[in-house]
């Protein structure tokens, strides 16, 4: 069984890729500069025509996209297909202001799916697997996503969409599951939730978990193999570039592989939106050159990470991308110091915490506070008060620092921090910096 799903594009030659994607590139720009006239204006006013761009080497000509101008955009300003070739849209979880909505082709899903499929087969999937879809399904799209990358595969596929933890388990072990699909978060619980139902780990028939949407840590991907018995992956897409598997990881777990025959990555200094070598951190950016209903060119993602091209053991050519290290655009500034709450989680579980935890940001007489509630485990919990403010103290320490700024730790009692099935909410930032 081969370990790749498309061996000839995921382990092509740099120079064949770039030749592909100069083609691709050439003929995107030219479908969207004459079919969107929103972004026939943004390159108009950079001065820019098509006639410009003939190969990967002019995309830093093009503008940007961002967020704002999906919104300004909405519903049908970035659409560069009849709505009658449209088949679907998908949409943001977003929280502020207008949602985004994406538009497919019917050739756009299958695309998709390949890409999610690309991902599975990368996690060990094979037509004899049990694939456990949890991720939400309707407009989020994580669910329809894996859903069809795993019938692409030929997997049995369990569309169990998100929540009712209970049947999700019992499916999972009658029918028993080898490949977990949902955010990280919410692997945690499930495995949290078997082990009070008084499993062990080697009970389920589990071997491969990939886990994305939302931000994680190594600390966390070591907790959830060991909870679950399994190989944790990564796995990273945009609605607004599709959604699941832009990017996937192999066995090697030291990044995530891009798939480069559909989206041209470019690392970039969030302030000055100049690109950066490769190696060097900075933000991420995303060029769509197969997509047909919402391509988008140059879309600043907000993440902040680094490209590289180092070899990698699996035998795929694909550039990977690291574990986002936060964002350029939800990173907290507290007292002046830039704070990732993936650093908040490093420590905590460094220090022995379950990865449940609240930070609340405010501003009291033009100071900012940051204090973080953590829950405890029940054997943390059955500690007197002196432990309790004890391991308290620690984690302040601890927290100092790795940020260098005081924080405020409260551990409170086992479950009494919402569990979310969908993305987990970790930051409340009270302050009105707007």
């Amino acid at each position: 069984m081969s370990k790749y799903w498309n061996e000839e594009i995921e382990c092509m030659s740099r120079e064949d890729m770039k030749k592909l994607q100069s083609e691709r590139l050439v003929t995107q720009v030219k479908h969207v500069y004459e079919n969107v006239p929103y972004y026939k204006k943004l390159m108009d006013e950079k001065g820019v025509t098509p006639d410009d761009i003939n190969g990967i080497e002019d995309l830093h000509k093009l503008p940007f996209l961002t967020k704002a101008d999906l919104r300004e955009a909405y519903p049908y300003g970035l659409l560069a297909k009849p709505l009658s070739d449209c088949v679907r849209i998908q949409s943001t979880s977003g929280t502020t202001g207008k949602r985004v909505v994406a538009f497919y082709t019917q050739n756009d899903i299958d695309i998709w799916e390949n890409c999610c499929a690309r991902a599975i087969v990368a996690a060990g999937g094979t037509k004899d697997d049990v694939c456990q879809v949890c991720y939400g399904y309707g407009l989020f799209t994580g669910g329809p996503g894996l859903n069809g990358g795993s019938h692409k595969v030929g997997c049995l596929t369990l569309p169990m969409s998100s929540g009712n933890t209970e049947r999700q388990i019992q499916f999972m072990m009658d029918l028993k599951s080898t490949i977990l699909c949902c955010t990280p978060s919410y692997a945690a619980y499930i495995g949290e939730s078997l082990k009070e139902m008084g499993y062990k780990p080697e009970d389920n028939k589990l071997k491969a978990g990939i886990f994305g949407a939302e931000p994680w840590t190594e600390e966390m991907r070591r907790e959830i193999e060991k909870s679950l018995g399994i190989k944790a992956y990564d796995i990273y897409g945009l609605t607004e570039t599709s959604g699941p598997g832009v990017s996937f990881e192999c066995e090697e777990q030291t990044g995530m592989h891009i798939n480069e025959d559909h989206f041209i990555a470019e690392i970039i200094d969030p302030k000055t939106g100049e690109v950066l070598p490769e190696g060097s951190k900075g933000e991420l950016v995303f060029t769509s050159i197969t997509k047909e209903a919402f391509p988008l060119l140059r879309y600043r993602t907000r993440d902040i990470c680094v490209l590289t091209r180092e070899k990698c053991s699996c035998g795929r050519t694909l550039v990977k991308m690291s574990k986002p290290m936060g964002r350029s655009d939800d990173m907290m500034i507290i007292r002046g110091v830039n704070v990732f709450p993936s650093q908040i989680e490093t420590v905590l579980i460094e220090q022995g915490y379950s990865p449940n935890y609240l930070i609340e940001v405010d501003r009291v007489n033009n100071t900012d506070t940051l204090d973080i509630s953590v829950e405890m485990n029940a054997e943390q919990f059955s500690d007197t008060i002196k432990d309790i403010q004890k391991k308290e103290a620690e984690l302040v320490a601890a927290i100092k620092t790795m940020l260098g700024i005081n924080p405020k730790v409260h551990l409170v009692s086992p479950k009494s921090i919402a569990r979310s099935e969908g993305k987990a909410v970790r930051v409340i930032d009270k302050r009105k910096l707007h």
